[in-house]
């Protein structure tokens, strides 16, 4: 009997009046799972085509390296070369020329201490201890990089370990540090060369995209008073830093691959609305936060949120999305600003219609991100701020709106989400 009535019990519990209460949570719990999976895979097949270029130059570099060590210098155990250049291809994308002088310089700190205190205190354990420090220790002491800090202390464990049974080590190895990092460099700036307008497209959508998806989920929470999306806008925006950082290498990148490859210097000018835009970007990140963080307090507040306003925040998104799509084809970003000055314009409509504290400072950060936007497009700040009040409305709204946000804490700039 326990057994028949307890599916019964279930099923009362889970209906009323022949509605299942408990489908849409759980169709929305599997929903999410789905979508995150494919998330997942997507974001896995994004990285991999974003490194894919690096792993071929890679590979290439360190089979030039050892064929040119063994081949032509005679190395019969060519293992340096090879990860000289490697090393320095894996180091920061922008940075490779600096690499590769830390690479030689850090090797030279290390077979002078090497050498010198073996000839002091022999070989050994504690020896080899006692090398490894003082590499860190010098090389630290004059200002060396990480870089360079990591080479000195690798090169003096070598010297130690391999001297008693390897004889003349050191010039090999200044030759292989000199070798792997020039090869790296010939890979990278003429047998190899990437496309830098096409590594700087696919870094930037996953940062555009994070933002333009947060504003949209932020516009519709508005739209309808939820709290909980706005939220879950807020915390994604947060984890911007990874996709921030991706787009400034990647910028950085371009800039080392159109002065080294004569083949890209003809991109130099077309790197340029990139270059200058990733600071306003990141700006944009930051004020849009603020603006999502507030929406979350006028929700829960119960504000009055005039129609105007989540279409002033759609309005942004739907600007970001098309600054991304111009700067992929090189086309001048005219419809990106001219989305932003509407963001603006609808933000005006809403002041005028009324908005409580929160909503004010909404209406702020709308237009700082507006003008931030405007700035990543080209426009100098100067003008987009003019171009901002102009959108926004008559002189008296603008003064009304300056003397509202100005009341409270000022909320245009704001500490980093990221």
């Amino acid at each position: 009997m326990a057994q028949d009535r307890r599916p019964s019990l279930l099923r009362r519990a889970s209906k009323r009046d022949g509605v299942d209460l408990d489908a849409a949570r759980i169709a929305e719990g599997m929903a999410y799972l789905r979508n995150r999976g494919r998330d997942t895979l997507r974001d896995r097949l994004h990285r991999v085509r974003m490194s894919v270029g690096l792993a071929v130059q890679a590979g290439l570099a360190a089979a030039l390296a050892w064929i040119v060590s063994y081949r032509i210098l005679n190395n019969p155990q060519p293992v340096f070369a090879p990860i000289s250049a490697v090393g320095t291809l894996a180091a920061s994308v922008g940075q490779r020329l600096r690499r590769t002088f830390e690479l030689i310089v850090g090797v030279a700190v290390g077979v002078f201490l090497g050498d010198g205190l073996i000839l002091l205190l022999g070989t050994g354990g504690w020896q080899l201890g006692v090398v490894v420090t003082a590499a860190i220790l010098l090389t630290l002491f004059f200002g060396g990089s990480v870089a360079v800090v990591i080479q000195a202390a690798a090169t003096a464990v070598l010297i130690v370990t391999l001297s008693p049974s390897t004889q003349n080590l050191e010039i090999p190895r200044f030759i292989d540090a000199a070798v792997g990092g020039g090869i790296a460099l010939l890979v990278t700036a003429i047998l190899l060369p990437l496309n830098p307008l096409r590594v700087i497209n696919r870094a930037a959508r996953p940062a555009l995209e994070l933002l333009a998806d947060q504003l949209d989920n932020t516009a519709q929470a508005l739209r309808e008073r939820d709290r909980d999306r706005a939220r879950r806008a807020m915390e994604r925006l947060r984890e911007n830093k990874e996709e921030l950082a991706a787009f400034t290498e990647a910028i950085e990148g371009a800039k080392e691959t159109s002065t080294l490859s004569p083949a890209r210097w003809h991109r130099r000018n077309e790197l340029t609305h990139y270059a200058q835009a990733a600071d306003p970007i990141d700006r944009a990140m930051r004020n849009s936060g603020t603006l999502i963080r507030r929406s979350v307090t006028l929700i829960e507040d119960e504000e009055a949120v005039p129609g105007p306003m989540p279409d002033a925040v759609g309005h942004l998104a739907e600007s970001v999305r098309l600054l991304r799509h111009e700067f992929s084809v090189g086309a001048e970003p005219q419809r990106a600003r001219e989305r932003s000055l509407r963001a603006v314009s609808e933000a005006g409509r809403a002041y005028g219609e009324g908005v409580g504290f929160s909503g004010s400072v909404v209406i702020a950060q709308v237009r700082t991100t507006a003008s931030d936007l405007m700035v990543a497009s080209g426009v100098s700040q100067e003008e987009a701020n003019r171009l901002v009040r102009r959108a926004f409305g008559s002189p008296e709204k603008e003064q009304e709106a300056e003397a509202e946000s100005s009341a409270g804490p000022r909320p245009p700039t704001a500490p980093a989400l990221g």
